[in-house]
């Protein structure tokens, strides 16, 4: 059964033949491997170009920023997982993978989103990007959701890692209307919201990569990509010294079973 109208059988990435592989018409074995950098490489691979410097130079550093924060729930999950399946390295990583949505890792693709749908009213003439900020938080809070790429529960004092990229931003002169808007957000929060929030990583990485003419599209990649990278490197350590099942042990003692029978 056919679904949709897909009319073009093509693909610009990758071909083959006996005795080559051309990946985004470049020769695999002969203008890749030994000869391009791995992010130059995702870069090509995601959007058919080669990045400049200052765009392989801001998508090593948001892939750097990401990538680990500690026992967060994605590694929980991939730790816990290899503990019950050691067979499963790549169905451990896969079960971490899973956990990144919208709330934990993926909000910067919700962020970005966000963003560029404000950016696109003030091109159109809806607004200058004060006043598109402060109807886009209105509306957010009209329905109850956050306010994607503000706050954070430990850096409440402000996002190390974002106020880096950012003052890196300024520093190679990158600032353009993403960055812009989110700045207009940040200072809109008072009066909208009541109260100012401080900008989280997942805010700053969306408006730079953005900025430096990265696919809204795949900015969830980014962090996927980046994680992937810390996953295993926890799963090693799992190998090597597992607390797979001493997290599953304190998870157990920490919630109180409260259903028919407690006392």
């Amino acid at each position: 059964m056919r679904i949709g109208k897909q009319d073009a059988p093509f693909t610009s990435i990758c071909t083959s033949d006996a005795t080559s592989i051309t990946v985004r018409g470049r020769d695999l074995c002969g203008d890749i491997i030994g000869k391009m950098d791995f992010t130059s490489y995702f870069w090509l691979l995601v959007t058919g170009e080669e990045p400049t410097d200052v765009q392989k130079f801001f998508a090593n550093a948001v892939l750097a920023a990401i990538a680990e924060h500690g026992l967060v729930p994605s590694v929980v999950a991939a730790r816990m997982t290899y503990a019950a399946a050691p067979e499963a390295f790549h169905g451990a990583v896969a079960a971490g993978l899973l956990g990144c949505g919208s709330v934990v890792l993926g909000s910067a693709e919700v962020a970005g989103r966000f963003y560029a749908d404000l950016v696109a009213k003030v091109r159109d003439g809806a607004g200058a990007p004060a006043a598109i900020a402060a109807e886009g938080v209105r509306t957010l809070r009209a329905s109850k959701q956050a306010i994607p790429g503000f706050g954070h529960p430990q850096h409440s004092a402000g996002d190390p890692r974002a106020l880096l990229l950012l003052d890196m931003a300024e520093e190679h002169g990158i600032v353009g209307e993403h960055i812009g808007m989110l700045y207009a957000l940040r200072d809109c929060l008072p009066e909208t919201l009541g109260r100012a929030l401080p900008i989280n990583v997942n805010g700053a990485i969306p408006a730079v990569m953005l900025d430096v003419g990265f696919p809204v599209g795949a900015l969830k990649g980014i962090s996927l990509l980046a994680r992937t990278a810390s996953l295993i490197g926890h799963l090693q350590e799992e190998i090597d010294r597992p607390i797979g099942f001493v997290m599953s042990g304190a998870a157990a003692q920490a919630i109180t079973y409260d259903g028919p029978g407690a006392a």
